[in-house]
C-alpha cells in the first residue's frame, strides 16, 4: 500500500510493523478522529493497536522519568517496527479485571469514594475530623515520633490518627472462622506431617523453624498438645526466635494464613489454595460493624439520616438522587463534581452498581466502563484513547449510549483507536482499518482502509459480513424436560421461579445488571451435571498453553517417544527435555538491580525451550518445537493424516477448531489469550466430559461477525448430541437462533431481577413490552406491533 506524506500533527504514521503476526504493516491513522480496527479474531488488530502503537507511546513516556522512578516501572521493549511518528500520550482502557484486593471497591477504585469521604468530613454530624475518619482502610492510632521543623531542627511530637476502620474485621467487613481439623491432623506429630496447610512441609525450612523453636516436641501427636502448645501452633502472633543459630520470625498458623492467603480475593487464588481456603475457612459478616467495614464512630456520623456506609451501599442511581437533595453552598464544587461522576456511571450503563461493590467482582466489560468514567471529565485533550471491544457485556439498548460516549471523547479533540466487532459501533467510525485476510499466519495484513461505506462495498471478510442478520429459525426444538428454579434470590434477583427447558438452546437475555448471571450462576451452575464455562483467567503459569491445558500434548509426546525409542518426558519443556539455561521458559530473566528486570530470548535454545538434542528427534518430519509452533488449523491437518496421524490428538484439535480457535498456536502461553479465547478453550477442553448441561457466558466475546455463525453451528452440534445448552448473551444473532428465550429486567439493579418474558424468539419479537424484544425485532426486520 502507498503511504502519503502528511503533517505529523494530523496523523499517526506506522511503517514496517512486525509485532506477532503483522507482516511489515504500513498505515496512517488520522488524529482527533475515531478509527475502528476490524478483522477476524487473530488477524493482528491487537498486535497493531496495543502491542505496537500503545506500547511504544507508553515506553516513550516511561523513558522521560528518572532512572530511580523507572526502577518501579515495568521495562517495556521497543515494538518491532521501523517507524512510528506522530504519537501522543496513549491511555489504554482495557478489559483487565480491577485487581483482587478485598479492600478495593468501586468507590476506592474511582474518585467517588474519596469525594464522599470529604463530603462527610464537612457536613456530617457529629463531626469526626478529616476524611480518613470515614475510611475503612485507615486504622485509628496514637503514638510519638520525631518531627523535622522548617529550620532543620527536630523535636519529639505526639501524633494521633483517626481512621474509620473496624478493629474487629480490620476493614474487611467479614471475619474468618477456622476449622482446626482442616489445618492439622491431630493424630500425627509435627514430624509426621500433622500440618495440612498447603506449602507446610517439615522436610524443608518450615520443619527446621518448628524444630528449632523449642516450642514443640516434634514427635508428640498434636492431640496430646497442651493448651499452651496449641496456642503457639495456631495463634501465636509474630515472635522473634533463634532457630539453628539464625534469627527468624515464628508465627501461628492462623495469623500466617490470614496474611498470606486471605489477603486476596478467593477467586484470585491458585486452585489448590482456593480449595484449601474453602474447606478450612468460614467467612461470616463481622458482628461489630455488620459488614460495613467501619468503626462505630464512622457509622454514628450522619448527613441527615444517612451514614457513609448507608450511601455507599445505595444503588448509584439512588445515590445520585440523594445527592441532588443536598443544598450546601460551602461544598457546592464538591457536590457538582461528585454528581457529575455519579451521572457518568448512570450514563455509561453502570447505575446499578454500588460504591461498596468489590472491584474484583466486576466483569471485564464493567471494569472497562468504570475505567472509562475517570476520563469523561478529564480536561486533557489530544490524547490517544485505546479501547478493546468497549461494547462487551452491553445489551443492544446500551450500545448507543456507549457510542455517544466515544464520540464525546473524540469531540474533545482526542484520537480514539477502537478494536471492535459489533456493526453498531463500526458504523460510527470516521476511519476503518480492516486486518486479515485470515487469522494467525494467514493474517497480519491491511485489507482495507477508509470509510464505513467503503468497507461495506469492499470484498473483505468484514465487508461481506457487515450487514449480516440472522433470521429466526423455521422450527424450534421441543424441550425434553425442565430444570426448575424456585425462589432464586442471588444479588438483585427477586425470588424468581422459572423453568429452564432442557434438550435445546436456551438463551438468557436482559440489559447489563438485570440479573442474568446472578440467576444462572447462582441457581443453575452449581448443580450436578452442569458445566459452567466463563471468561476468567485460566489458573496456570506462563508455561501453560493450549496443548498442555487440553491434554493435547500427552498423545503427541507419546508418539514422539515411540517413534524415537526414548521417554515421553523429553518432549515437555517443563520436564526432562527443558533447555537447562532457561529451564524451558524460552526466555532468560535478568535482574538489573534498581532497574526493572528484563526478559530476553534464551540464546542457547533461541526461544524454542528444548535442549538441542531433543530437537534432533522428529515425528512426521517435524520436531517438537515445530509442532508447538503450529496453529490449531495446521496441527489438525498434520495429525489427521499421513505419517503424522495421531487420532487422539486430532480429536482434540477438531474441538479447538470447532470453537473458533483455529488460528491460535498450540504452544501459545495462556496468559496471552483474551477472555473470549479463554472461554472457548475451556469449552473445547470440556466438550468430552459427561456433562448434561453446558452454561456459557457471552461466548461471542471477541468473535468476528463471520465467526458467530460457526459458533452457532457448534452450539447446534452440542444440542443435537443430546446436551442442553444455556447461553447468557447479548448478541442478537444468538437470540434469533435460540429455541427458547428467558428475558430478565425490565431494567438493571433494583429495577431488574425479574423474568419479564419466557418463550420462543418469534413470540418475543411480537411482545412490545420488552426492550430485548424491541431490539431483536429491529434486528430481524420485524417491528413489534403496538396497540
Amino acid at each position: 500500500m502507498s503511504i502519503h506524506t502528511a503533517d505529523s500533527h494530523d496523523i499517526i504514521r506506522v511503517l514496517g510493523a512486525r509485532e506477532n503476526n503483522l507482516r511489515s504493516v504500513d498505515v496512517e491513522l488520522p488524529k482527533r478522529r475515531l478509527t475502528v480496527f476490524t478483522g477476524v479474531s487473530g488477524s493482528g488488530k491487537s498486535s497493531l493497536v496495543f502491542a505496537t502503537i500503545a506500547a511504544e507511546s507508553q515506553r516513550m513516556i516511561n523513558e522521560t522519568y528518572s532512572a530511580f522512578l523507572q526502577g518501579f516501572m515495568p521495562t517495556l521493549a521497543r515494538p518491532d517496527v521501523d517507524v512510528l511518528e506522530g504519537l501522543t500520550t496513549a491511555i489504554v482502557v482495557d478489559q483487565e479485571r480491577m485487581g483482587s484486593d478485598p479492600r478495593s471497591t468501586v468507590g476506592t477504585a474511582t474518585d467517588t469514594g474519596a469525594m464522599l469521604r470529604i463530603l462527610f468530613s464537612r457536613l456530617a454530624e457529629p463531626h469526626l475530623g478529616g476524611p480518613k475518619a470515614y475510611s475503612f482502610n485507615v486504622a485509628s492510632a496514637t503514638g510519638s515520633g520525631v518531627l523535622k521543623k522548617a529550620d532543620g531542627t527536630r523535636e519529639k511530637a505526639e501524633f494521633s490518627i483517626t481512621g474509620g476502620m473496624c478493629v474487629r474485621c480490620e476493614g474487611r467487613g467479614s471475619v474468618s472462622d477456622f476449622d482446626i481439623d482442616a489445618l492439622v491432623d491431630r493424630s500425627k506429630s509435627l514430624a509426621e506431617g500433622a500440618i495440612t496447610v498447603p506449602g507446610y512441609s517439615m522436610d524443608g525450612w518450615y520443619g527446621r523453624i518448628y524444630a528449632g523453636s523449642g516450642y514443640f516436641d516434634m514427635d508428640k501427636p498434636v492431640k496430646d498438645f497442651s493448651d499452651e502448645e496449641m496456642h503457639r501452633l495456631l495463634r501465636l502472633e509474630p515472635t522473634r526466635i533463634k532457630a539453628e543459630g539464625i534469627n527468624v520470625t515464628f508465627e501461628g498458623l492462623i495469623p500466617k494464613i490470614q496474611k498470606s492467603m486471605l489477603a486476596k480475593d478467593v477467586e484470585a487464588m491458585q486452585p489448590h489454595i482456593r480449595a484449601f481456603v474453602e474447606r478450612a475457612v468460614v467467612f461470616t459478616t463481622c458482628p461489630d460493624c455488620g459488614g460495613t467495614r467501619l468503626n462505630e464512630g464512622a457509622r454514628s456520623s450522619r448527613i441527615g439520616a444517612m451514614n457513609i456506609a448507608d450511601v455507599s451501599s445505595m444503588q448509584i442511581t439512588d445515590l445520585a438522587e440523594w445527592l441532588r437533595g443536598l443544598d450546601e453552598p460551602s461544598v457546592a464544587p464538591l457536590l457538582k463534581s461528585l454528581q457529575h461522576t455519579l451521572d457518568s456511571f448512570v450514563e455509561i450503563g453502570l447505575g446499578y452498581l454500588s460504591l461498596d461493590r468489590p472491584a474484583g467482582s466486576l466483569s471485564g466489560g464493567e471494569a472497562q466502563r468504570v475505567k472509562m468514567i475517570r476520563h469523561l471529565g478529564s480536561a486533557l485533550t489530544d490524547v490517544t484513547y485505546v479501547f478493546d471491544e468497549p461494547t462487551i457485556g452491553l445489551h443492544p439498548h446500551d450500545i448507543q449510549r456507549m457510542n455517544n460516549l466515544l464520540l464525546r471523547l473524540r469531540d474533545k479533540g482526542n484520537t480514539l483507536l477502537v478494536v471492535e466487532h459489533k456493526p453498531e459501533t463500526i458504523a460510527i467510525a470516521d476511519h476503518v482499518v480492516d486486518l486479515g485476510p485470515g487469522a494467525g499466519s494467514e493474517g497480519g495484513e491491511i485489507c482495507f482502509e477508509g470509510s464505513v461505506e467503503g468497507l461495506r462495498a469492499s470484498e473483505t471478510v468484514t465487508g461481506r459480513h457487515l450487514d449480516d442478520r440472522a433470521r429466526l429459525k423455521d422450527a424450534v426444538r421441543p424441550a425434553s424436560g425442565v430444570l426448575e428454579v424456585r425462589g432464586a434470590t442471588a444479588h438483585n434477583v427477586r425470588g424468581v421461579d422459572v423453568d429452564i427447558p432442557l434438550g435445546l438452546l436456551c438463551v438468557v437475555t436482559g440489559v447489563a445488571g438485570s440479573g442474568k448471571s446472578s440467576l444462572i450462576h447462582g441457581s443453575v451452575s452449581p448443580r450436578d451435571g452442569v458445566v459452567a464455562i466463563d471468561q476468567t483467567a485460566i489458573r496456570g503459569s506462563r508455561r501453560s498453553n493450549p496443548a498442555t491445558y487440553t491434554g493435547l500434548l500427552e498423545p503427541i509426546r507419546k508418539a514422539f517417544a515411540k517413534a524415537n525409542g526414548v521417554k515421553p518426558a523429553l518432549f515437555s519443556p517443563n520436564s526432562d527435555g527443558a533447555c537447562p539455561t532457561c529451564k524451558g521458559a524460552g526466555v532468560v530473566y535478568s535482574d538489573l538491580g534498581m532497574m526493572a528486570g528484563v526478559a530476553t530470548t534464551c540464546e542457547d535454545c533461541e526461544g524454542k525451550r528444548f535442549q538441542s538434542e531433543v530437537l534432533d528427534y522428529e515425528f512426521g518430519g517435524r520436531n517438537i518445537a515445530d509442532v508447538l509452533g503450529m496453529s490449531v488449523a495446521t496441527a489438525e491437518e498434520f495429525f489427521g493424516q499421513g505419517e503424522g496421524r495421531i487420532p487422539a490428538a486430532h480429536k482434540i484439535l477438531v474441538r479447538l477448531r470447532d470453537v473458533g480457535l483455529g488460528y491460535v498456536t498450540i504452544g501459545q502461553p495462556l496468559t496471552t489469550l483474551s477472555g473470549g479465547e479463554r472461554q472457548r478453550l475451556k469449552l473445547a477442553a470440556q466438550m468430552a466430559d459427561k456433562a448434561e448441561v453446558y452454561v456459557l457466558d457471552e461466548p461471542t466475546t471477541g468473535l468476528h461477525l463471520a465467526d458467530v455463525q460457526n459458533l452457532l453451528g457448534m452450539l447446534d452440534r452440542l444440542v443435537d448430541s443430546g446436551k442442553s445448552v444455556i447461553v447468557i448473551e447479548h448478541h442478537q444473532a444468538v437470540m434469533a437462533h435460540a429455541d427458547w428465550i428467558i428475558d430478565l429486567g425490565p431494567g438493571a439493579g433494583h429495577d431488574g431481577g425479574r423474568v419479564v418474558f419466557e418463550g420462543t424468539p418469534t413470540e418475543l419479537i411480537t411482545d412490545p413490552s420488552t426492550v430485548t424484544g424491541e431490539h431483536l425485532a429491529k434486528y430481524v426486520g420485524k417491528a413489534p406491533s403496538r396497540s
